[in-house]
Formats: structure tokens, sequence, C-alpha cells
């Protein structure tokens, strides 16, 4: 019998059931799959794709707004190249952005005309894998959501699973093996042609402030094709999961394993690395991996309340973040028009309000009524003096003797928001005419 919180045991026999009788990886035929990606339609739908994505232009400078006209220019070159297994893609240009919670992340922008191949590569070939790939699986993938990994995570908490194995792979997308991504490729795909663009797109190179680098390792982030590829690389990761009966949620390189004791679970963290770094050839980052309590981490920016419906919340750190980015848009010095403000601001919030309006909990109304506050802080500074101040009061329907109490005040801005006066002022049905609704309704608006 397995011990508390273990994944149940399997013996030889009862693997080798399971091994013969899993799905197949290449269900149809893939001798020919350069004509298919070629395909007029196919190309028509990759470019569709890509013009409505938008983004930055790679190293050649051609936008997307230009790509069209260039694209059908240089295409009956470009097709005879892919045929015949010669198309040799440019270097991808390197661009770091920030990271939430500190340090940069290497993005690699391929060209435009780079971006519609591999975006007729992945319409031909996610249909083919997509349905091979684990149940456990929800990032990148057509149907399934964070929303719906969230929601499993939970479910495994609710069942009794409440320690969780959270795995970090370090600088995934930097590390991935080319040759193992390739073999993984190879038992899928059968045209040579399209493996050799593959590897092709692998070993491109960067060109980072004008200088070039090769491209030993990783998967450029920052093309169409490289979520695809990653949960190729992950998923036999998911597999090795599944073989030992472990009950995990995986969401792109964001993967927790859900087990009953703190034992079992510090036994499948060293089990796993173990598996990770010498079959996978990927690395553990230590410091950000764990076992711990499920309220104690985030998943996906969510966690759990330590009470007995373990109902989902908004974590710690994104509620931080959300506040930092009010702050800069409802900045008391910028110099814009509260009607701008609003818009600007009311842009951030419905795209928040709709991914984390998933949480169970009451953060958005208590969000709300911050950010109200803020307004009122915003507008008692940009009105400025006293005279100034008891004139737009009294035009927003605030008495004399509340706007004189008001304006001779000795709090400062923020206090002063907070103020009967401002509230009268600005009231929730002020802040609807002027756009700003509660972020709830705005995600339905």
């Amino acid at each position: 019998m397995p011990a508390r919180g273990e994944a149940p045991r399997r013996d030889a026999q009862e693997v080798e059931t399971i091994e013969a009788t899993a799905e197949p990886k290449s269900p149809a035929s893939t001798e020919h799959l350069m004509e298919a990606i070629c395909d007029p339609d196919n190309i028509e739908a990759a470019l569709d794709a890509v013009v409505r994505n938008k983004g930055a232009p790679g190293i050649d400078g051609i936008t997307v707004k230009q790509l069209p006209d260039i694209l059908k220019a240089r295409w009956p070159e470009i097709e005879d190249q892919l045929l015949q297994g010669r198309y040799q893609p440019q270097p991808v240009r390197r661009v770091r952005i920030p990271k939430p919670d500190g340090g940069t992340r290497n993005l690699g922008i391929p060209t435009v005309i780079d971006r519609v191949i591999q975006q007729a590569i992945l319409l031909r070939l996610q249909p083919l894998w997509d349905p091979t790939f684990s149940e456990h699986s929800y990032g990148f993938r057509p149907g399934r959501s964070a929303h719906q990994a969230v929601a499993q995570a939970q479910a495994y908490i609710i069942e009794g699973y409440r320690f969780v194995v959270d795995i970090d792979l370090a600088k995934f997308f930097d590390r991935v093996n080319h040759d193992r991504l390739m073999a993984a490729v190879a038992a899928r795909v059968t045209d040579r042609r399209l493996l050799r663009l593959i590897r092709n797109y692998l070993t491109a190179g960067v060109l980072d402030n004008g200088l070039f680098e090769d491209s030993r390792e990783g998967i450029p982030q920052g093309g169409p094709l490289s979520p695809l590829l990653s949960n190729l690389v992950l998923d036999e990761l998911d597999c090795e999961l599944k073989r030992r009966g472990h009950r995990f949620v995986r969401y792109a390189d964001d993967c927790n394993i859900y087990v009953r004791s703190e034992k079992a679970g510090r036994r499948v963290m060293e089990s796993l690395t173990r598996f990770i770094e010498r079959r996978l050839k990927l690395q553990i980052n230590a410091e950000k991996s764990a076992v711990a309590r499920p309220w104690h981490l985030t998943f996906l920016s969510f966690t759990v309340r330590n009470e007995p419906e373990f109902r989902r919340c908004i974590a710690d750190k994104a509620i931080i973040r959300f506040k930092h980015r009010v702050r800069e848009l409802t900045r008391r010095h910028r110099g814009i028009t509260l009607e701008r403000m609003i818009r600007e601001l009311v842009s951030y919030l419905r795209g928040w309000a709709g991914y984390f309006g998933f949480s169970q909990w009451r953060e958005l109304q208590s969000l709300d009524s911050w950010i109200r506050r803020r307004i009122r802080c915003v507008v008692w500074v940009q009105w400025k003096t006293r005279g100034r101040r008891y004139h737009e009061l009294r035009r927003l329907g605030v008495p004399g003797p509340a706007a004189s109490e008001a304006v001779f005040s000795p709090k400062g801005p923020w206090r002063m928001s907070f103020t009967n006066a401002m509230h009268r002022a600005f009231t929730n049905a002020r802040f609807k005419r002027l756009g700003l609704l509660p972020m709830e309704k705005l995600v339905d608006a």
C-alpha cells in the first residue's frame, strides 16, 4: 500500500498496458505536410492571424501593415523554397520585457513573414498534436484556459490534497535541448522538409543590439510556434506524472502536483527534480520551487483561502501590481483631463477584471471603492486653489457650509478624498456618467 499522500505504485505489467493503449502520437499521415502548410487557404488564415495579433517588426523592419502587399509579391519565391526544403528563416530580434516580480524576460521577435510561416505550421500541426496532449495541460491549447487550470487545482485541494509541490523550471524557454525536441517532433512528423524547417527556426539565431548570437538551445519566446513546441517538450513530464498516478495541473512551464502530506511532497519533489534534470535536460529553480500549503502559494496569480470551502481569491502580489498600475494611471500631476484619465483607466480595468473576476472573494468591490477614492484625490489636487475648489464643489451640488468646511480643512489630498463633501460631489452615479462602472459591470458591458 502506498504511504499517505503518495501516488499509488504501478507494477511493470500495468505500466506496459498503459503504454500499449496510449493514443498514437501521429494520428494522421504527415508525409506531405508542407503542401498542406502552403495551401492558399491555410496561408490566408495564417496571414489574417498575424495581422490580427499586430506586434512589432522583426530585424527587417517590415511592419504588420506592410505585410499583406510584401507577402503577395514574395510568396511565389518563398513557397518554392518551402516546398523544396530550402527556406532559411531570419534571426529573431531580441526584446527584453520586465517581469512582474523583477528581472527581465527575453523575447525573440521573428520577422512578420516568418510569423506567417510559423502560424501556417501551427494551423496544421496543432489539430494533429493537441488531442494527444495530457488532459492536465491547460496552457496555449484551444478550448482550455488559465481559469480551468485554477479551478482544477482548487478541486484537488477540496478533495483533500492539501500540500502542493510547486515546480519552477529555471529559464525554461532558454534551455530547451534542441536534439530532444527534434526527436519528439520527428516521432510525430515524417515530412523531412518540415523537420528541417523547424530545426532552422530553432537555430536561426538572435540579433541583440546589432550583435548576432547563435542559438544552440532554447525556444525563442515570441513566435506563434513556440507555445506548441513548449507543450511538446513538457508532454514527456505530463506522461511521467500520469504514469506515477499523480494529481497535477500544468499551465505552460508552471506545474503544480497535489499530495496529501508534506513528507509525500518532499519525496515527489526529489524524484521529479532528478527526472527533469537528467531525463529532460532542464533545470529546477530551487529558490522558487517549494512544497507548501496551497494558501501559502500562488498559481496563475490566484490562491485559495484557508477555510473549509477553500474559496479561490486573488494573490497578494497580483493586488500589489494592480494598485501600482492604477497609481500610475491616476497620478495627481499627469496634466490630462479627468475624462481622458478615466478612459485610460477603464481600458485597463476591463481586461484586469475579465481575468481576476474569476475570484470567489470580494476583492473587486473593495478595489472599486479604492479607485473612486483615488479619482477624488486627483480631482482635489487638480482644482488647486481654495476658490476653484469651493466653486466646483458648489457646482456639483455640495451645500455652501460643507463646501466651506472642506476648502478650509488642513487635511491633505488623500484624507480629503474621503470627506463627505467629495463623496457628495462625486457620487457613484456621477462616476457612472463619466464611464467608470464597477469592475464586475465593466466585464459585462
